[in-house]
């Protein structure tokens, strides 16, 4: 690092801290080292080829964090009198293996636990996102939004079967077309019996036994793909075991649904339509989005500047609510530069007796720079 990188590096921090600091978010740092077992049931084995991974002297396995917002609950949780609410920021290295670019690389962010006032605190997020980058020099951020839990509520006013619901959420997460049937032609006789009894499994139990499986069997990996990686696809082609089709009315509502996509007082007025004209009842959700939306505004952001799409989707195994996105308009072809949202279910995959409202962003302070390519 050069003496004008490592000043503007720096000046970025201090930048980011005072801000966070005056919205009366209390700095932390947890520990580099963490436990893989969170990382993976969240984020799929995907992420296993991208840690750096270690063992303890009793042969747990462990990571050097990837990202904050998993070891900041975890010391959220560890710290935390009963319903307690905190407000949370961090800035330090994170690691990944990354070809061509360095493992280790800054990370800034922030994270709110506790509160009910939900869509205040979704608003807060969003504005505090935008103000830090442009206090960091982006000219012209650009938003977009989505909201996993619109969707969810749209499932559950379909009557969308929990087999199908998981194939469509699947779907959206990796941006592929929606299907009316369940494409697993073929499945019903390969693996049968172990595919049967992984049906209806919670999916960090149904990983667990077919990686017992495949050690019973002394296979660590086939093609490249690690036990847990061919895990995944057994719980991958189990769901999409009969689980039946979708009606034509439940799949042109979803498909119109999915298509929807403009400022987020537009978004709110077509999904309403669209629930009237099919008789499903959204209003409990759409309020909130509606909600949220005005305390955007509130925020001083433009809301019309803001490009929501019901589509949009990051990390479906993470993420309950709305989720953010920020670009720089000046370098559209770029990842975002900031990326968050709500999260209410996570603290209980880390051993939180109930649900714990959560909402937060990571800023990846390197892309400033890198002009990254998608």
């Amino acid at each position: 690092m050069t003496q004008s990188s490592g000043k503007k590096a720096s000046e970025r921090a201090s930048t980011l801290l005072a801000l966070f600091a005056r919205e009366g978010y209390r700095r932390i740092e947890p520990s580099v080292l963490q436990p893989v077992d969170a990382f993976l049931d969240l984020s799929g084995e995907d992420i296993r080829r991208h840690m750096f991974l270690t063992q303890d002297s009793d042969g747990n396995e462990l990571c050097l964090r990837p990202d904050y917002t998993i070891p900041v609950s975890r010391d959220y949780l560890a710290e935390r009198d009963s319903d307690a609410s905190a407000s949370l920021s961090y800035l330090g290295p994170v690691f990944r293996q990354r070809a061509g670019r360095a493992g280790e690389f800054p990370q800034a962010g922030i994270e709110s636990f506790g509160r009910l006032d939900r869509e205040a605190a979704d608003a807060e997020i969003v504005a505090l996102g935008f103000e830090a980058l442009t206090s960091l020099g982006v000219a012209a951020p650009s938003i977009r939004m989505g909201d996993i839990g619109l969707l969810h509520a749209l499932l559950d006013a379909l009557d969308i079967s929990p087999v199908q619901r998981r194939r469509i959420l699947r779907s959206v997460s990796e941006g592929r077309p929606l299907t009316s049937g369940n494409g697993s032609a073929g499945t019903s006789t390969n693996h049968a019996g172990l595919l049967a009894a992984l049906e209806g499994q919670d999916p960090t139990a149904a990983r667990a036994f077919v990686e017992d499986i495949l050690s019973i069997a002394g296979i660590s990996s086939v093609g490249g793909r690690s036990a847990g990686e061919i895990a995944e696809r057994f719980l991958a082609r189990a769901a999409d075991r009969n689980g039946g089709d979708l009606t034509d009315e439940q799949f042109a509502i979803l498909t119109r649904y999915l298509t929807i996509e403009g400022d987020p007082d537009f978004a709110a007025s077509t999904i309403r339509e669209l629930a009237s004209e099919a008789s499903i009842d959204l209003d409990a959700a759409l309020d909130s989005f509606e909600a949220r939306t005005g305390f955007i505004a509130a925020r001083g952001l433009d809301v019309g500047a803001i490009s929501f799409a019901a589509g949009f989707a990051r990390h479906l195994d993470y993420y309950t609510g709305f989720i953010l996105e920020i670009h720089d308009r000046d370098q559209p072809d770029t990842r975002p530069i900031l990326g968050g949202g709500r999260y209410d279910s996570l603290l209980t995959h880390l051993g939180a007796p109930e649900p714990v409202p959560a909402v937060g962003f990571a800023l990846w302070i390197d892309r400033l720079d890198a002009g990254e390519p998608a």
